[in-house]
C-alpha cells in the first residue's frame, strides 16, 4: 500500500504550486447551497402565530407557520447578561432531533429579565431592559428588528429568506422507515402537511448527491436552514474566518458566498472565499457609531453571502453622494446557510468593540494563557531527518548566537506513521535528545494527528478498536480513510470517553520516550481523508447517532480539546499546554494556538498571514501564526 500511496503523492504534488480548485465544491456543486440561494427576496411563507406566544421571566417561545406546507417553528427568544439576545429556531415536533452544538459555550448563558411592553394583531414588542432598546416581533410575514431608540440596530427575516428545511420520510422510495413513516402520518400536526409535501418538488440534491466519484446518500434528506440579517448603517464587516482575505469582508453578489467548512486546501488561493482549514461563524459589523456581532452556532458546512448598497461606489462617488444631499443609508446584508443542524445565534449588541469582545468571551471563552516559552522563536522545517540532524541545527543556532526556545518535528520522526511512537532507527534514543534541549532550557513539538495506521501491530489502533471508538461508516463498519500512515482509522472526538482515553495516551507511562518538555501538534484534523470527498471524511458516516455532516467543523475542535487535557493531566494539572492545531471552531482558543495552514513561500502569502491572523483575533483567538 505505501508505494500506492507514495505515487499518489508524487502525481498530486509534483509539478503544482497551488490549489487544485476542481477538487472543492462551489456553491452551485453544493445542492442546499444552490437550493437556498434561489430564493426570491420579499417573498417569506413565514408568519408569527402572536396566539402560540409564551412569556417567561427568562424566555420568550412563539410558534411559526409555513404558509406553503404549513410546517411548524418554535421560536425561541433570551435576553441574555452583558446586552446579548439569542433567538433560537427550530421544528416544532421534528421527525427525529436535529442536532445542536454542544461544548463550545463555555456554560449556559445567564438570562436577564424580559418585560412585554406592547402586543396587538400585528406583533409584539419587548424590553430588552436598557431604557430605549427593545425587540420587535412583526407576525406577517415574521420579522424581527432590534432597536434602541429610533434607530434599527439589526434586523431577522427583513429579506424575507428564512428558510427552514423540516425533516420529512422519503416517498419515493423503499428505504423508508415503516414506523417512522407511522408514526408521521398518523401525528395530527402532520396530517395537514403530508398532501403539501407530496406537491412540493423534489429536487437533485435532496435525498442523494455526487460530486465527482463521491455518492453521499443523505438518509435523512433535506435539512437546510438559512436567515438573512440586515444591518442599517454599516458599510464595514469583519471576521467568519478562516480565508484568505483582506481583513473586511468583500461583497459576494458576483461570485459564491464565503464558506465555512473545514477542508485541507493546500497553497490555498489568495482572496477567494473558499473554504480553508478551520470555521468560526462570527461577524462583526462595524460603524463610526456602533459595533455590533453575530455568531451563528452550527457545526455544519455553512455559506455566507454578504450584500451592501454602497458596494461599487468609489470614494468619490460617496463624496458626490453627500454634497447631493443623498438619503440612501448605508447597510449591509448578510445571509447564513447550513447544511442541517438548527438556527441558534446570538447577536452581541456591543455597543463598542470592546464590548464585542467581552460579549463573545461570555460565551465561548478567552485565550488559554500559553507557556512563557512559546510565545518565543521556534525552529520549525519539514523535515528533521534524525536526532543527530536535530542537535546539528540546535548547535547551529548555538555557534551563530540566536535565540530559540522550540524546535519541531514532522510525522517522520515516527515508527511508520504510527503517532505516539518513535522511529527505532532514526530517533532511537528520544529521551537522550530531549534532555540534551532541557540542558539548554528549549522544548521540542512533535506531531499527533488523528488518522490512526490500521495494523494490528499497532497499540493505538488496537485499543480504539477495541473500544469502538472509531468513526462509523453509513453501513455501521469502522469508518476507513487513506491518509499519512496508508489506510487509517479516524477516532470519534465527539465521544466524551473517546477524549479522556486519548488524554489518558500522553501520560509519560503511555507516551514512550516523552518528558515534560515535549508539546504536541495537531495537523491534518479537519479531517484529511485524501481519498475522501473534498479531502475531507464523507458526510454519511456516523458519530454515533449523527451524521458527520451535522459535527464536521467541531472534528478539530475536539482533537485539541483531548489533547490539551492530556498535556495537562501528564503534569498533574500544573503545567501549562501548548498545543498548535490546524482545524479549529468557535471555542478553539480556550485549548492552545492555531496556525494558517499550508501555504506558499511566496511574499503574497506572507503578507496575507497578517490579515488572517488579524481575523482571527477579532474573533477570540489571539495566538496565531502563519508557516
Amino acid at each position: 500500500m505505501a508505494p500506492v500511496l507514495l505515487l499518489w503523492l508524487a502525481v498530486s504534488l509534483s509539478g503544482t504550486w497551488a490549489v487544485d480548485r476542481g477538487n472543492f465544491k462551489t456553491c452551485d456543486q453544493s445542492a442546499f447551497c444552490k437550493r437556498q440561494r434561489a430564493l426570491k427576496t420579499g417573498e417569506s411563507p413565514y408568519r408569527a402565530l402572536l396566539e402560540t406566544m409564551e412569556l417567561t421571566n427568562t424566555r420568550l417561545t412563539l410558534q411559526l407557520i409555513n404558509d406553503n406546507n404549513k410546517v411548524r417553528l418554535l421560536l425561541e427568544l433570551y435576553r441574555l447578561q452583558g446586552n446579548i439576545t439569542r433567538v433560537k429556531i427550530n421544528e416544532l415536533k421534528p421527525l427525529k432531533p436535529r442536532y445542536e452544538v454542544p461544548d463550545v459555550l463555555i456554560r449556559e448563558p445567564p438570562t436577564e429579565p424580559l418585560s412585554l411592553l406592547s402586543q396587538d394583531e400585528n406583533g409584539v414588542v419587548l424590553s430588552l431592559g436598557a431604557e430605549t432598546q427593545r425587540v420587535i416581533v412583526s407576525a406577517r410575514p415574521f420579522r424581527l428588528d432590534i432597536m434602541e431608540g429610533r434607530d434599527v440596530l439589526m434586523s431577522l427575516n427583513s429579506r424575507g429568506l428564512l428558510a427552514f428545511e423540516h425533516l420529512r420520510m422519503r416517498k419515493d422510495t423503499s428505504q423508508a422507515d415503516p414506523e417512522a413513516e407511522k408514526k408521521e402520518e398518523t401525528d395530527p400536526a402532520n396530517q395537514a402537511e403530508t398532501a403539501k409535501e407530496e406537491e412540493e418538488k423534489v429536487e437533485d440534491g435532496m435525498w442523494e448527491e455526487t460530486f465527482k466519484s463521491h455518492s453521499d446518500s443523505k438518509p435523512n434528506g433535506p435539512s437546510a436552514i438559512s436567515l438573512d440579517f440586515s444591518l442599517p448603517g454599516v458599510e464595514h464587516v469583519y471576521g467568519i474566518p478562516e480565508h484568505a482575505e483582506t481583513l473586511r469582508l468583500k461583497t459576494t453578489d458576483n461570485g459564491d458566498p464565503y464558506r465555512l467548512y473545514n477542508l485541507d486546501v493546500f497553497q490555498y488561493e489568495l482572496f477567494n472565499p473558499m473554504a480553508l482549514y478551520g470555521s468560526v461563524p462570527v461577524m462583526l459589523a462595524h460603524s463610526a457609531q456602533r459595533t455590533t456581532g453575530i455568531f451563528w452556532l452550527n457545526a455544519a458546512e455553512t455559506w455566507v453571502d454578504i450584500s451592501s448598497n454602497t458596494a461599487g461606489k468609489t470614494v468619490f462617488g460617496k463624496m458626490l453622494d453627500y454634497v447631493q444631499g443623498s438619503s440612501e443609508t448605508p447597510q449591509t446584508d448578510v445571509r447564513w446557510i447550513s447544511e442541517s443542524g438548527i438556527i441558534d445565534v446570538f447577536i452581541m449588541l456591543g455597543p463598542t468593540p470592546k464590548d464585542i469582545f467581552s460579549q463573545y468571551a461570555s460565551l465561548t471563552g478567552t485565550q488559554a494563557f500559553p507557556p512563557l516559552s512559546s510565545l518565543a522563536y521556534h525552529q520549525c522545517r519539514w523535515n528533521y531527518n534524525d536526532q543527530e540532524d536535530v542537535q546539528t541545527v540546535d548547535a547551529g543556532f548555538d555557534e551563530h548566537d540566536i535565540p530559540y526556545d522550540f524546535i519541531w518535528l514532522d510525522i517522520e520522526h515516527t515508527d511508520g506513521k504510527r503517532y505516539f511512537t518513535w522511529d527505532p532507527h532514526k530517533f532511537a534514543t528520544p529521551k537522550e535528545m530531549l534532555q540534551g534541549l532541557v540542558d539548554k532550557k528549549r522544548k521540542m513539538v512533535a506531531i499527533v494527528d488523528p488518522h490512526i495506521k490500521v495494523d494490528t501491530n499497532y497499540k493505538i489502533h488496537n485499543e480504539i478498536r477495541s473500544r469502538s471508538f472509531y468513526i462509523k461508516n453509513k453501513d455501521g463498519g469502522d469508518y476507513e480513510g487513506w491518509c499519512w500512515p496508508g489506510s487509517a482509522g479516524y477516532p470519534d472526538f465527539t465521544r466524551e470517553d473517546m477524549r479522556a482515553w486519548w488524554a489518558s495516551m500522553f501520560a509519560y507511562d503511555q507516551y514512550e520516550g516523552s518528558m515534560e518538555n515535549l508539546y504536541t501538534w495537531n495537523d491534518m484534523n479537519e479531517p484529511s481523508v485524501f481519498n475522501g470527498p473534498e479531502v475531507t471524511m464523507h458526510k454519511d458516516a456516523m458519530h454515533g447517532a449523527w451524521e458527520h455532516r451535522d459535527v464536521h467543523n467541531l472534528y478539530g475542535f475536539y482533537v485539541q480539546m483531548a489533547t490539551a487535557e492530556g498535556l495537562i493531566q501528564r503534569s498533574g494539572g500544573v503545567e501549562r499546554p501548548f498545543v498548535l492545531t490546524r482545524a479549529f471552531f468557535a471555542g478553539s482558543q480556550r485549548y492552545g494556538a492555531v496556525w494558517t495552514g499550508d501555504n506558499a513561500a511566496e511574499w503574497d502569502h506572507l503578507k496575507i498571514s497578517i490579515p488572517m491572523c488579524l481575523s482571527l483575533g477579532l474573533v477570540g483567538i489571539s495566538f496565531c501564526g502563519g508557516e
